[in-house]
């Protein structure tokens, strides 16, 4: 129902230093959001990264060659600053406005945030797109997102809160669009009596992302898609988390399905370092979303995160 990926496409503003960042607390943030079917216990801290020219800076104005302000949506457990440690400065390198949106959190609950009901996290997305449409007077804003912000929650977004004509380009990278099973361990955990309602109450998005969950039964009703909106889906075959990958492609008109392992077969991410730091994915994502410009991605991309990651923890 859902196909692969089809032939690959044809052929600045610089943020400010971060700050410091040890290799174990980025790892900690990172290790996060792979333990999606669990209740979060402890996360190690993480300062929020300082607003910098080209990321949050509500004073950019989009360029002619990229109209449209670019939001970055982070997964499950993760937040702005452990996400979009190489994404962000990734695309306001590439000259895009870069805003991240840091969404679904609790109070008393810092750093793991995208925990609330998702449908409570859309309507925050419904804002934020609204500010920022209004401060960089753009008519759309561009997507792109990791795991249940490249999926779920973008999705009802555009479905259910009429964003669909506010949005251009949705790339959702290792995207929670069907639901996963975890390998396995979200279907243990629903033959449990009593153990989805404890995950639950901890973290409502997690059982919504479930497979057959009745959010994705809501959401996956009537199609994938919404019309007007074009979507990429970018999927690692090795995702242990949105599993099988193929509840990651989406069906429908202006649709790409796109396996990092078919533009890169050296490629070994999986569902937490296809979102982070694989420069093969955000390679193809800024195709995505400058198609007319779009390169053909290889394995030489990869070094674009290699690289990254090092500037994030200097």
């Amino acid at each position: 129902m859902y196909p692969g990926a089809p032939e690959p496409y044809k052929g600045l503003m610089r943020p400010g230093p971060n700050h410091p960042r040890t290799l174990r607390r980025r790892a900690g943030g990172l290790l996060a959001a792979a333990l999606l079917a669990t209740p979060a216990t402890a996360v190690a801290a993480a300062p929020a990264r300082a607003l910098s020219s080209g990321i949050d800076d509500f004073g950019c104005r989009p360029s002619a060659e990229h109209p449209r302000p670019l939001i970055l949506l982070h997964g499950t457990f993760l937040n702005p600053a452990d996400q979009w440690q190489v994404g962000g400065p990734y695309f306001a390198e590439r000259g895009y406005c870069v805003f991240e949106l840091d969404y679904g959190q609790y109070a008393g609950i810092p750093l793991v945030h995208g925990i609330a009901p998702i449908e409570d996290s859309a309507r925050q997305l419904a804002a934020y797109v609204d500010r920022v449409l209004a401060a960089t007077g753009a008519g759309q804003v561009d997507i792109v997102g990791h795991s249940q912000g490249g999926g779920a929650l973008p999705r009802y977004y555009l479905k259910f809160l009429g964003g669909a004509p506010k949005v251009h380009t949705l790339v959702g990278i290792a995207p929670t669009n069907h639901g996963g099973t975890a390998t396995g361990l979200f279907t243990v955990a629903q033959q449990v009596p009593g153990a989805t309602q404890v995950v639950g109450t901890a973290c409502p998005a997690c059982v919504e992302q479930f497979v057959g969950s009745d959010f994705n039964r809501r959401l996956d009703a009537d199609g994938d898609t919404v019309p007007g909106v074009r979507y990429t889906t970018i999927v690692s075959r090795l995702d242990e988390v949105v599993t099988p990958y193929p509840n990651q492609f989406l069906d429908g008109p202006n649709v790409r399905n796109v396996v990092v392992q078919d533009l890169c077969p050296l490629d070994v991410s999986e569902h937490v370092l296809v979102g982070t730091v694989d420069g093969v994915a955000f390679h193809e994502a800024a195709n995505a979303l400058d198609p007319e410009h779009a390169v053909p991605t290889t394995c030489t991309d990869a070094l674009d995160g290699v690289t990254g990651v090092v500037k994030g923890l200097l």
